[in-house]
């Protein structure tokens, strides 16, 4: 602390103040942070001439866009893919199952990224496939940690269609999986896109905690036997959770 700049450091005060209020007056902040008034005043002409805040006509102050250009750096640099690839080639050492890396795409997932093992029989799965949110367990993760009133939008709006001989296509049977993955903190599904076919899923959440996609493993049901299952839950969670922390999520 003793070689952070004072100045720096309050003028981080007063943009700090801003994640709570999109506009602030002069005396509203001086109020809030506590900052002498001539302080506050000769800090804001620096925010502003810098870009930081803008200052409007009624002479209230907001965050200025130079903000929205680095969110913006921010976003398409922080490619979750790169993010995730060190934890995925591990889970795919350490289990010897396929792994897969899934996004929400509208009432659908999409694989982001797939790694493949030496397993001589491949899963029929590619980057850019897309499944319905309510099938596989992948899907379904996304699914069950979606906010609250857009997964109860889809699931009222969906019409549930066999896709495979385990896909679920009884709504309260759904609602109940969902529940469970939920409380679980993980999806598991056997046959539900192909058959003889099983996946295991976690979902990955951001530094808002909002679940931003689903990490799993998946090859055929003989490899994910019940014996075998708590240790594979275990590493899947463990690996989506690492990659939670490097987004920021600290729940």
């Amino acid at each position: 602390m003793q070689n952070k700049n004072k100045t720096v450091m309050r003028s981080m005060d007063l943009l700090n103040l801003f994640i709570a209020h999109p506009q602030l007056t002069v005396n509203d902040m001086v109020k809030l942070s506590q900052i002498p008034k001539t302080s506050v005043h000769r800090m804001i002409g620096s925010l502003e001439e810098m870009g930081f805040l803008t200052k409007r006509d009624d002479g209230c102050y907001t965050l200025g866009l130079l903000f929205l250009q680095f969110g913006n750096l921010v976003a398409e640099r922080l490619d979750i893919r790169h993010i995730a690839i060190d934890s995925m080639q591990r889970l795919r050492d350490e289990t010897n199952r396929a792994v897969h890396l899934a996004m929400r795409d509208d009432d659908s997932s999409i694989y982001i990224e797939k790694l493949e093992t030496d397993h001589p029989v491949r899963l029929f799965t590619k980057i850019g496939r897309k499944a319905p949110l309510y099938a596989g367990a992948s899907s379904r993760i996304i699914l069950a940690f979606m906010p609250e009133k857009e997964r109860e939008a889809y699931l009222q709006a969906i019409k549930l269609q066999p896709l495979c001989s385990g896909t679920i296509t009884d709504m309260q049977q759904l609602r109940a999986a969902l529940e469970q993955s939920r409380a679980a903190g993980y999806s598991f599904s056997r046959s539900e896109l192909e058959p003889y076919t099983a996946e295991l899923s976690a979902p990955i959440f951001d530094h808002a905690s909002q679940a931003v996609a689903a990490l799993s493993i998946a090859g055929l049901e003989v490899q994910f036997g019940e014996d075998e299952l708590p240790a594979l839950i275990q590493k899947i969670k463990q690996a989506a959770r690492h990659i939670s922390q490097k987004l920021g999520y600290s729940g």
